[in-house]
């Protein structure tokens, strides 16, 4: 079949794929690969949640991004020149442009070139993580990671620290809050230090960040709260190291006790790009530090993350058409350079 990315991406972005439920976005993207004359292996992460490998000969390159999403699910809707939708650019769009660029390859005779679709890139990467440690394919030189970088190759990504702060107090009668110890106020002196701290510098990716995303505490109004909690995401740009210490010292300061989980950590990330292509530097987490084992990595892919994950989640038309060359020309420069 000649693939047709725009009504085929609507298609894919009508199946709601939110982690943790991918299966059905799994199959339908095995069966539409198999459609175009490749060998497809469904590979379990997790129960019920495959990811997808693709291959004719052994690889050399492969093309990987992500099938789930961040939810609520969007159904696709076309508006002009605009694909909207969840999974528009993040990372739908990106999948079809890869799948109808490797059917692009296939019909010139290159069996080379295999494609890893995953689960679980918006949460733990248990997909990647995975694949990684799971899948033998000893022959891939140069992995092609699929994110939405405006086209441009991501020459560095900063790394991800995700942590929880946990404080305990003292329960009292809120008439009489001087018999209680509250957890929440002393979480709040403790999220302003996070947000007053200095998370590192570096002269490419730029200033480190914390993000407090997730904040819980208490029972009711009527009582001083015995525990609260928070979580936080920190954008590393230096080392995970630096940044327990940093955790660890802030903590320190606790007036109450107070301690802190680990939940994810990973370091900045060197990419590869490829000469003559625009470039450009991401504050994003991706897949990336979890696939180790399949060569070099390179990150790219049309659509903007300011897009990603809103409402309006879209991507446009003619960036994703365009794509499809990218992701077909990209594998053929690797293939050159690893000849």
């Amino acid at each position: 079949m000649a693939v047709d990315p725009v009504a085929l991406a609507m298609r894919l972005i009508d199946i709601p794929s939110v982690s943790g439920s991918e299966l059905a976005m799994a199959e339908q993207t095995a069966a539409l690969l198999r459609e175009i004359g490749f060998e497809v292996r469904l590979h379990p992460a997790a129960p019920q949640r495959p990811n997808v490998l693709a291959t004719l000969d052994a690889p050399r390159v492969l093309l990987c991004t992500h099938l789930d999403t961040v939810p609520p699910h969007l159904p696709a809707r076309l508006d002009g020149d605009i694909l909207y939708g969840r999974g528009a650019c993040d990372a739908k769009g990106i999948l079809v442009a890869m799948l109808a660029a490797a059917e692009r390859l296939a019909s010139e005779g290159v069996r080379d070139v295999g494609l890893l679709f995953v689960v679980g890139e918006e949460t733990d990467s248990i997909g990647a993580k995975r694949a990684n440690s799971e899948i033998e394919l000893p022959g891939v030189r140069f992995t092609v990671v699929g994110e939405p970088t405006g086209s441009a190759f991501a020459v560095a990504q900063k790394g991800g620290f995700k942590w929880t702060l946990r404080v305990t107090g003292r329960a009292a009668h809120s008439g009489y809050p001087e018999h209680g110890r509250s957890a929440i106020l002393e979480l709040l002196c403790l999220l302003t230090a996070v947000r007053d701290a200095d998370w590192g510098q570096h002269p490419v990716l730029g200033a480190g960040t914390a993000n407090i995303g997730v904040v819980r505490g208490g029972l009711r109004a009527n009582i001083v709260p015995e525990s609260a909690e928070a979580e936080i995401f920190v954008r590393v740009v230096d080392d995970v190291e630096s940044v327990r210490d940093r955790v660890q010292a802030i903590v320190a300061r606790a007036a109450l006790p107070a301690t802190w989980t680990e939940d994810t950590a990973n370091g900045p990330q060197q990419l590869t790009a490829i000469p003559g292509e625009p470039t450009t530097v991401v504050a994003f987490n991706t897949d990336v530090p979890h696939l180790t084992r399949f060569g070099e990595r390179l990150l790219v892919g049309p659509g903007s993350i300011l897009d990603a994950h809103g409402p309006d989640e879209k991507i446009g038309v003619h960036e994703l058409r365009a794509a499809v060359d990218l992701y077909y020309r990209t594998a053929l420069h690797l293939r050159q350079r690893d000849a």
